[in-house]
């Protein structure tokens, strides 16, 4: 995250999101759905305040998964989709672990990304 006084504010709760690994802007943006361009203008959250999201990661570290109701829950949602979501946005997760535990041997935000997404953005 960016090193301030005051990192990005989450848009639902107006708390800062101090990890990394807490942030939908960064989840977003190493799965491909956010384009380097406009990293920082987008909007910020952190994943437990974002449930739509949040659903799709299978990873212990996470925690407590929000329960999402309705049309957008992954029960409603074709099994197939929601495999293929879990997957990628759980192995965004886990680059965001990746890039967390690297301190010392710091990663440049253009190296953020899954290589699948990076590739396609040379394209």
């Amino acid at each position: 995250m960016a090193r301030c006084d005051q990192g990005y504010l989450c848009r639902v709760c107006g708390d800062e999101v101090e990890n990394i690994t807490d942030s939908v802007l960064y989840l977003r943006y190493v799965i491909g759905e956010i384009d380097p361009e406009v990293l920082h203008l987008a909007p910020e959250s952190h994943l437990q305040c974002t449930p739509a999201l949040a659903q799709f990661i299978a990873d212990e570290r996470f925690g407590c998964v929000p329960v999402v109701d309705g049309p957008f829950s992954i029960v409603s949602l074709d099994p197939d989709f929601v495999a293929q979501r879990t997957t990628l946005v759980t192995r965004g997760y886990r680059r965001l672990w990746d890039i967390r535990s690297n301190r010392a041997k710091p990663i440049a935000v253009r190296d953020y990304p899954l290589d699948e997404v990076k590739e396609r953005w040379k394209n």
